[in-house]
C-alpha cells in the first residue's frame, strides 16, 4: 500500500494550467502507472469538456465546488471493544475529507464504462457540482453509517 500514496501536500507544486495544488494532487490520485501526462491530458480534457458544457461557469470553480462537495463530515471506524468490533463514529480530519472526496470521485468515474475517461470524469464532476451522482451517494451512505451507529459514539476516545 506505501506505493499508492500521493506527494504530500507540502512538496506538491501547482499544476501549469491553472495554478492549484488541488489540481495537481487530482492529477496525482488520477495518474496510473508513473503515466502523469497522460493523467493531466484526461484532466484538462475534462475541464476542456465541462467548459463547453457549462460556458457560464469557470471549470476550476465547478471543480472545486465539486470536491467540496463530496467531502465527508463523519465516517465510521472499526474499533475493538472486549472481544467484540464495533463501528465507531468519528469526525474527519480536514486533509483525510479532501483524499476520500478525490478517490470517491475517481472511483465513481472509473466505475462508469463505454466512453473515454475524460468525459465520465467531466459527467462526475458537473453531477458533484449539482450534489448528485455516484460520489455524492457515496458521501450519503457514509454519513447515514455513522448516523446509524451513534449509539457507540461513546467508543471514541
Amino acid at each position: 500500500m506505501a506505493g499508492k500514496r500521493t506527494a504530500s501536500q507540502s512538496s506538491l507544486k501547482p499544476d501549469p494550467r491553472f495554478n492549484s495544488v488541488l489540481v495537481s494532487k487530482f492529477i496525482n490520485c488520477l495518474m496510473h502507472d508513473g503515466k502523469k501526462s497522460t493523467a493531466m491530458r484526461i484532466f484538462y480534457d475534462a475541464m476542456d469538456r465541462i467548459m463547453k458544457r457549462m460556458p457560464d461557469i469557470n471549470p476550476l470553480d465547478v471543480f472545486v465546488q465539486a470536491v467540496e462537495h463530496v467531502k465527508p463530515t463523519v465516517e465510521v471506524r472499526s474499533r475493538r471493544v472486549g472481544g467484540a468490533n464495533y463501528q465507531v463514529p468519528m469526525q474527519v480530519k480536514r486533509e483525510r475529507q479532501q483524499s476520500l472526496s478525490i478517490r470517491w470521485i475517481i472511483a465513481a468515474a472509473r466505475n462508469k464504462s463505454g466512453r473515454p475517461m475524460f468525459e465520465r470524469l467531466s459527467d462526475e464532476f458537473m453531477a458533484a457540482y449539482r450534489r448528485e451522482g455516484e460520489a455524492m451517494s457515496k458521501r450519503e451512505q457514509t454519513i447515514k453509517m455513522a448516523d446509524a451507529n451513534k449509539a457507540f459514539a461513546h467508543f471514541a476516545w
